[in-house]
């Protein structure tokens, strides 16, 4: 009976007698070879991106001078308030993108990111980012840090929140943190600047912390805000520094002159010469430099330009 032959039948020829020959054997390599081939044209796989492509959902041009964005929050971004992270942009002309750190302006529960920056006319950053608009995106690292943060200070009665300038941004973080009221009797923000127009978020701090939904109370409570301008003439005016060596802030709030190591803690941020100047000061008082790893009682982050 002759053999039958069907579309899943190995390949067979037929021998000159009418019979049917066997099967040629498939060599044993071809498998191997077209896993091979298969290996060999797979791409390789995509490289996690180091950074958070994020849309800007709102900008606020303070002065000629100053500026602020808020951007989308990533579901997995989590950090401390007061922490910092690199913002930034993509390169011109195919080149590295350009980043800088900046200090959070928002506090750890927030469902948007905000940034308080200065723009630097020819900086390699700020000369773009100050352009930015709604809608455009902008890159930001995936890893937070700094020294800012509650758990590098020791327990305290009073929180100094003291900063210059820009410096300001993650005391809009650490003062919208319900546990800085829940360690801390009194808070004050201290806020230097030139003129009485780069007082940004001025009226936040004066009336509209009051209405935060969840340190509203607290804040209305236990937070002071203590400005000073350099430049013009204001009711508190001249360094922050000047008027700490002079006594004059602490006759301004009704406190005991000098800082004092068993009530007080401070966090400074801003220009190189405040924070050097400072810091020397606190430590005339008695008072340790914190950080992370050993919390103190004061711990200090430089303001962040470019």
């Amino acid at each position: 009976m002759a053999a039958t032959l069907t579309t899943d039948s190995p390949l067979v020829t037929p021998n000159p007698a009418g019979d049917v020959a066997a099967p040629f054997p498939s060599p044993p390599n071809i498998l191997v070879r077209a896993q091979m081939t298969d290996a060999a044209v797979s791409p390789p796989p995509v490289k996690a991106s180091p950074f958070h492509e994020l849309e800007v959902l709102s900008v606020h041009h303070w002065t000629d001078q100053l500026f602020s964005f808020r951007i989308r929050r990533p579901e997995d971004f989590r950090f401390r308030s007061g922490e910092f992270v690199m913002i930034g942009l993509p390169g011109e002309d195919g080149g590295k993108p350009v980043l800088r750190a900046y200090s959070i302006a928002s506090p750890s529960w927030d469902e948007e990111l905000e940034f308080f920056s200065i723009k630097v006319p020819d900086g390699p950053l700020t000369s773009r980012l100050q352009k930015i608009q709604v809608g455009d995106t902008v890159l930001m690292g995936r890893k937070p840090t700094g020294t800012l943060v509650l758990d590098a200070l020791t327990g305290g009665e009073r929180l100094w929140l003291i900063g210059t300038g820009t410096g300001l941004a993650p005391w809009l973080s650490v003062a919208r943190d319900p546990d800085t009221y829940s360690r801390f009797g009194q808070v004050i923000v201290c806020h230097t600047v030139r003129n009485v127009a780069d007082l940004a978020y001025r009226d936040f701090f004066t009336s509209g912390i009051h209405e935060d939904p969840l340190v509203g109370d607290e804040a209305k409570a236990q937070l002071t805000y203590y400005p000073t301008v350099t430049r013009e003439k204001f009711e508190t005016p001249g360094r922050i520094t000047d008027r700490i060596r002079s006594g004059d802030i602490f006759a301004d709030l009704q406190l005991p002159i000098g800082f004092s190591p068993n009530s007080d803690r401070i966090m400074l941020c801003g220009s190189m010469a405040m924070i050097k100047e400072t810091g020397e000061l606190l430590e005339t008082y008695g008072l340790k430099e914190g950080s992370n790893a050993e919390p103190g009682d004061y711990v200090l982050e430089r303001a962040f330009v470019g």
